[in-house]
């Protein structure tokens, strides 16, 4: 079985190590655990995960967040994925520092990845991982927030987060997402 595992970032030197491009952090992590590597494609950086006879074809889209429905719609058809099997990861500033919220479907909560994603797809109806990134930012400071690099205290925490992440990849692909989502909403 195949699935598609998309992290939401922003390439680019300036964005490494940001607030928004967690969805990237959680693939590296996934990727050096796995030992594979990311190659250059068509609208993204791809590797491939192998876990329980499960095939998950991560992409960290090469579109910026704005337009990243373009990558995640050609990975979809380029592997023959079906939209139950796409799984896509992003920050949330609703959510505490390091708390992770599955769901299978929902709205794009101002999330201009997402706003793609589900304009492209024409569809709410896929899984997303949000992954909390606080929200400790004066009135109207929102994007320098989440463009932003980790604090001291984050950074020391991050690493065991975004291993809990990549347990939630494997779970989607292996027990399904109900079970995933029992087992990891707010942990």
């Amino acid at each position: 079985m195949k699935y598609l595992i998309a992290g939401l970032g922003n390439i680019g030197e300036e964005y490494h190590g940001t607030r928004h491009n967690i969805g990237f952090a959680v693939l590296d992590a996934l990727a050096e655990r796995g030992k594979i590597p990311f190659r250059h494609e068509r609208h993204a950086f791809v590797a491939e995960y192998k876990f329980k006879g499960r095939n998950f074809i991560l992409i960290k889209p090469t579109t910026y967040m704005n337009l990243s429905g373009k990558a995640v719609q050609y990975w979809l058809q380029a592997e023959k994925i079906p939209l139950e099997n796409l799984l896509v990861i992003t920050d949330d500033i609703a959510l505490p520092f390091g708390t992770i919220r599955i769901k299978g479907k929902g709205s794009d909560g101002g999330h201009n990845g997402l706003t793609s994603i589900q304009e492209t797809l024409g569809t709410t109806g896929y899984a997303r991982l949000r992954f909390g990134v606080g929200n400790d930012f004066p009135k109207g400071r929102q994007v320098e927030y989440v463009l932003g690099k980790w604090s001291k205290e984050q950074l020391d925490a991050l690493p065991e987060r975004l291993q809990k992440c990549g347990d939630a990849i494997c779970a989607f692909g292996t027990i399904g997402l109900g079970l995933t989502m029992t087992q990891y909403n707010g942990k």
